[in-house]
C-alpha cells in the first residue's frame, strides 16, 4: 500500500462540507481486497478494536486496505475525543488506486492520524505489534495543543450557532468572524473594541484602585512596594494579613493572599516579583467572587475556591494531590474545564501556616487548602452564583468595567456574600481582567454553566446580523472570467466596495492587490479577510476545488455559466464531462438558504445542478421556449432570456428589460456567447438585490477592453484591419468565437488569420479539435508553442494543434513559429486594410501589452502621414 498526495480540503468540496484529508492511495492485487490476506482483518481488529465497520456508510463491494485506512484514521480521531464522523473511499479508474477522504477537525491532527493509521495497517499486514494506546495519547495531546481553547471556543460556538463564519488567524486564540467590512475580531476573550489603553490601564493594579475608588467602585487599601523589606513595612502599615500580587499583571498569576507572617511574604514576594513589580494591599476577608460584564450587563457570576483536597487518614497531602489531579476534567494550561493542582513553594507555605507539610497524613474529613488565591489557573475550583446577586453588586461590577473601559471584563470581588451590596459587609473589588478566562463560567464544578459566549457575540453582532457580505461565485467552462469582471462591475457602480479573484488578479475596490492566476480557495479567503471588501465576486476554478475545496462555507449566490464538453478532462481523476458537472457543482451546494444559484437552462448539465441548491434558482438561456425556461417561467420563479433586441428579466408577471443595444459587451447583441455572460451576470446581480437603474447604467458602462475584461475578445484596430484577442483555449470556445467572428462586418474578399497555440495538460482530442475548428473558418493558421508545455515534450503540442488543420476546409496556409510575440508580430505584418486577426493569447497581459504596443505605434505611425 502506497499514500501519495495528501491535500488537506479546508472548505466545502468535492466529497462534502466538512473539513477533510484526501488522499490517493495505491494498492497491489492482493491489497484490493483483503479477503486475499488470509488473517488479516482479525489482526487488525485485535490490534485496534475499535477500529469499527471496514465497510462503512453502507459500502458494498471488496474492502480494500484503502477502506482499512479510512476507518482507521477516522476512528483513531475519534476515539482521542476528536468531533469527526465522515470519511469515504473511492475507486478511481486506474486499477489499484483509490482516493480516500477522512474528516479532520484540526488539520495536524488528522494528519497524525493518517500516519498512524498507516503504521497500524503495516503492523497488521507484517505481524508486528502497535500500541493503539499510546497513538490515541499522541493524538489527544497534539489536539489539546492545536485546538481552540475553551474561552475562545465557546464564543466560536455562539457564532456558528447564529450562522456567522469565522477564521482561526493563527494557531493561538485571535479568530476573525464575519467577512470584509462587517469582520469583527477577538483575541482570547478580548474584543477588537477593547483599546490597548484601556487593557493597560487593567494592568496597572495600582492606577486601576485609584479609577474605581474615584467611580465610587470600593476597593482595599494598599500600594506599590520597592522590594521585600518595604512589602513587609507595607503590610504592617495596612495591617496584616494581606495580599501581594504583580503591578502588572493577569490570570492570578504571582498573586498571594492571606499572609500573616514574615516567612509568607518573603515567598510571596519571589513570586509576584518574577511577573515585574509588586504591590501589597488589604486581604479582605470572605469568599472570592469572579463577576463577567459583556458591555453593560453582567452576564455570569461565579464563586472560586481555592485548590484544596480532604483528608481520608491514609494518604499524604502531596498523595491526596495526585489522586486530585487523575481527574480527567483536570489538564495543563486552559484547555480543559479544571487545571491541575501545582504544588510548589507556595503550596507548602500555606501547608506550613495549617501546621502541615507535603508528606503530612491529614485526618478524615480534614479540609488543606494548597493556596488561597483561587484562580482556575492555579487549580481552583468554581460554582455558579450568577442568579444570587445583589443588582448593587452587579452594578459595581458594571461601574468598574466602564470605568476601566473594557467591553469584556472579568471583575474580581471578595466579600461574605453577593446577596448583600458590597458596602455592607467590608466587600470590595480586588481587580479587573481584560480577556478573562470563561471556563469557570462554561463548566462550573457546581452549578449551572452559562452562555457567556453567545453574550459576547452578541456583543459583537447585533440581532440578525450574521456579519456576511454578499459572496457570490462564479464557476464553468467557458466566461467565468468575463463574468465575474462584469458581476464586480455591477456592485461597485451600486457604490459597494467589491473584493474580485480571478484568473488574472486579486482586485480590493478597484486596486490590484495580486496578480496571476488567483481563482483559488486562499485568494477568496484573503479578500474575505480584507476590511475593505462590501461584496466579493470569486472566480472558482477546478483546480482550486480539487486542491483545497472552497475558500468560504457558503455564497449568497453560484453561477455556473456552462459545461459543455469540459475542459482539463483526464487531470486528477475528472475524466468526463459528468465528473466536471459533479465538481462544479460543489458551489450550487453550498449557496445560502436564502442565496440564488444562477443556472445555464441551455446546458443539461448545469441544468441538472438545480436540484442540489439548498436556495433559489435563477435560470438563463437565449431560447425563452426552452422546456426549462417555459415550466421555470410558469411557476412564477425567475428567468433571465432574449427577447428580439432585449434582455428580458422576467419573475411571475413582472417583467424588466434591457436593450442589447446599450450593452457594448454584446455588440448590440451580435456576440452570441456576451449576450449568454451578460444574461449570467445580470441575473446574478439581481440575485444579489441590486436596483435596476443601476444595474442597467452598470451594463451601458462595461466595454470589454483590456482594462475590464484583458483577453475576452479584445477588439482593436490595426491600419485599417481588426484585431481580436481572446484567451478561448477549448473546443467550446473555438466554437463560440467563430459565431462572433462571423458576426463581424466584413469587407469584400477580407482575408482571416488566426494565432494559436495549446496548452499540453489538454487531452490530445481536446487540442486537435480546436484546429479542426479554426480550419473551417480562417484562411491563415499561425501555429506557437505555448511558453508552458506542462508535461508535453518539446514540439508535441504544435503537431497535435497541425493534425487537426488537416484536410481544413478553409485554411490555405500554416506558419510553426517559435515565441508567441513573434508569432503575433508576423500576423500583423501580413494584414491588409479590411482583414481580420483572431489572436488566442497565452501570456494574456504580456500580449495584451504587446498587442496595445503594436497598435499605438501603427495609429502614431498614421497621424504622421496624415500630417
Amino acid at each position: 500500500m502506497n499514500v501519495s498526495r495528501i491535500r488537506a480540503l479546508r472548505g466545502p468540496n468535492l466529497w462534502s462540507r466538512h473539513t477533510a484529508l484526501e488522499a490517493v492511495v495505491g494498492c497491489t492485487d492482493a491489497e484490493c481486497a483483503i479477503d486475499r490476506l488470509p488473517g488479516f482483518e482479525p489482526r487488525v481488529r485485535s490490534l485496534f478494536p475499535a477500529i469499527g465497520a471496514l465497510r462503512p456508510g453502507g459500502y458494498v463491494g471488496p474492502v480494500s486496505l484503502a477502506h482499512v485506512l479510512e476507518s482507521a484514521a477516522l476512528a483513531l480521531q475519534a476515539n482521542a475525543g476528536c468531533p469527526v464522523t465522515f470519511s469515504q473511499t473511492s475507486a478511481t479508474l486506474e486499477p489499484g488506486v483509490y482516493q480516500t477522504v477522512i474528516e479532520y477537525s484540526e488539520e495536524a491532527v488528522g494528519r497524525l492520524a493518517l500516519e498512524l493509521a498507516q503504521a497500524l495497517v503495516f503492523a497488521a499486514l507484517n505481524e508486528t505489534g502497535f500500541d493503539v494506546d499510546a497513538a490515541i495519547a499522541q493524538l489527544r495531546d497534539l489536539d489539546e495543543d492545536e485546538r481552540i481553547g475553551p474561552s475562545t471556543g465557546a464564543i466560536v460556538d455562539a457564532a456558528v450557532a447564529r450562522g456567522i463564519p469565522y477564521r482561526r488567524l493563527t494557531r493561538g486564540s485571535l479568530v476573525q468572524f464575519g467577512w470584509g467590512s462587517r469582520q469583527r475580531r477577538i483575541q482570547a476573550a478580548e474584543l477588537d473594541a477593547t483599546s490597548a489603553v484601556s487593557e493597560s490601564i487593567a494592568q496597572d493594579k495600582d492606577l486601576t484602585k485609584k479609577l474605581l475608588l474615584a467611580a465610587g467602585v470600593p476597593v482595599p487599601t494598599g500600594r506599590p512596594v520597592s522590594d521585600v523589606d518595604d512589602a513587609w513595612t507595607a503590610a504592617l502599615q495596612i495591617g496584616l494579613p494581606v495580599v501581594l500580587k504583580p503591578l502588572d499583571g493577569n490570570q492570578g498569576k504571582g498573586v498571594t493572599v492571606n499572609i500573616v507572617t514574615r516567612e509568607h511574604l518573603d515567598i510571596a514576594f519571589r513570586a509576584a516579583a518574577e511577573h515585574g513589580d509588586v504591590m501589597v494591599e488589604k486581604f479582605l476577608p470572605g469568599n472570592d467572587f469572579r463577576l463577567l460584564v459583556v458591555g453593560s450587563k453582567l452576564v455570569a457570576a461565579s464563586r472560586r475556591e481555592p485548590p484544596q483536597v480532604l483528608g481520608d487518614g491514609l494518604h499524604t497531602v502531596r498523595e491526596l494531590v495526585d489522586i486530585v489531579n487523575q481527574d480527567p476534567r483536570r489538564g495543563e494550561g486552559h484547555a480543559t474545564s479544571l487545571t491541575k493542582i501545582r504544588f510548589d513553594e507556595i503550596a507548602v507555605a500555606r501547608l506550613a501556616v495549617q501546621d502541615l507539610t507535603p508528606e503530612s497524613i491529614p485526618a478524615r474529613g480534614r479540609r488543606v487548602i494548597l493556596r488561597n488565591n483561587a484562580n482556575l489557573s492555579t487549580g481552583g475550583t468554581a460554582t455558579d452564583v450568577t442568579g444570587d446577586v445583589h443588582p448593587e453588586v452587579a452594578a459595581s461590577a458594571v461601574a468598574a468595567a466602564q470605568m476601566i473601559g473594557l467591553d469584556i471584563c472579568g471583575v474580581d470581588v471578595v466579600c461574605e456574600s453577593v446577596l448583600r451590596p458590597l458596602e455592607a459587609q467590608n466587600g470590595g473589588v480586588v481587580e479587573v481582567n481584560a480577556a478573562p478566562g470563561l471556563r469557570m463560567h462554561l463548566s462550573p464544578s457546581y452549578g449551572k454553566g452559562r452562555s457567556v459566549g453567545g453574550a459576547m457575540i452578541n456583543e459583537l453582532f447585533a440581532h440578525g446580523d450574521d456579519g456576511r457580505v454578499p459572496v457570490v461565485a462564479v464557476t464553468g467552462t467557458n466566461g467565468k472570467t468575463t463574468v465575474t469582471r462584469l458581476i464586480a462591475h455591477l456592485l461597485t457602480a451600486s457604490g459597494l466596495r467589491c473584493g474580485m479573484t480571478n484568473t488574472d488578479g486579486v482586485y480590493v475596490d478597484g486596486r490590484q492587490t495580486d496578480s496571476g492566476d488567483c481563482s483559488g480557495p486562499k485568494s477568496a479567503r484573503n479578500v474575505l479577510m480584507h476590511p475593505d471588501v462590501d461584496a466579493a465576486v470569486f472566480e472558482v476554478a477546478r483546480g482550486g476545488v480539487l486542491r483545497e475545496g472552497l475558500g468560504f462555507d457558503r455564497c449568497q449566490v453560484a453561477v455556473v455559466t456552462n459545461v459543455g464538453s469540459g475542459d482539463h478532462l483526464g487531470l486528477n481523476f475528472i475524466t468526463t464531462v459528468e465528473d466536471l458537472g459533479v465538481l462544479k457543482r460543489v458551489i450550487v451546494q453550498n449557496v445560502a438558504p436564502t442565496g440564488y444559484a444562477v443556472l445555464n437552462a441551455a446546458d443539461p448539465i448545469v441544468a441538472a445542478m438545480a436540484p442540489t441548491c439548498p436556495g433559489n434558482v435563477i435560470f438563463f438561456a437565449a431560447d425563452r421556449h426552452h422546456p426549462l425556461m417555459a415550466t421555470h417561467r410558469a411557476q412564477g420563479k425567475r428567468t433571465v432570456y432574449v427577447d428580439g433586441n432585449t434582455i428580458v428579466a422576467a419573475e411571475g408577471a413582472w417583467r424588466e428589460r434591457v436593450l442589447l443595444q446599450h450593452i457594448p459587451l454584446t455588440r448590440s447583441g451580435s456576440i452570441g456567447f456576451q449576450v449568454e455572460n451578460v444574461m449570467a451576470a445580470l441575473a446574478a446581480a439581481w440575485a444579489v438585490g441590486l436596483k435596476w437603474e443601476t444595474l442597467k447604467s452598470g451594463l451601458a458602462s462595461f466595454v470589454s477592453d483590456a482594462h475590464n475584461a484583458p483577453g475576452r475578445f479584445n477588439v482593436m484596430d490595426y491600419k485599417g484591419a481588426t484585431v481580436i484577442a481572446d484567451y478561448g483555449h477549448n473546443p467550446d470556445a473555438m466554437r463560440a468565437l467563430v459565431a462572433a467572428v462571423d458576426t463581424m462586418p466584413a469587407s469584400k474578399g477580407q482575408r482571416r488569420s488566426v494565432v494559436i497555440s495549446g496548452a499540453g495538460d489538454r487531452r490530445d482530442s481536446d487540442i486537435r479539435d480546436q484546429t479542426i475548428i479554426l480550419g473551417k473558418a480562417f484562411d491563415d493558421v499561425l501555429l506557437y508553442q505555448d511558453a508552458a508545455q506542462r508535461g508535453r515534450a518539446d514540439g508535441e503540442v504544435m503537431a497535435l494543434l497541425r493534425e487537426g488543420l488537416a484536410g481544413a476546409s478553409r485554411t490555405t496556409r500554416i506558419d510553426e513559429i517559435r515565441g508567441e510575440f513573434v508569432a503575433i508580430d508576423t500576423a500583423l505584418e501580413r494584414l491588409q486594410p479590411g482583414d481580420l486577426c483572431l489572436v488566442l493569447v497565452d501570456q494574456v497581459q504580456e500580449a495584451l501589452a504587446h498587442l496595445a504596443e503594436r497598435v499605438k505605434g501603427a495609429r502614431d505611425a498614421q497621424h504622421l502621414a496624415t500630417a
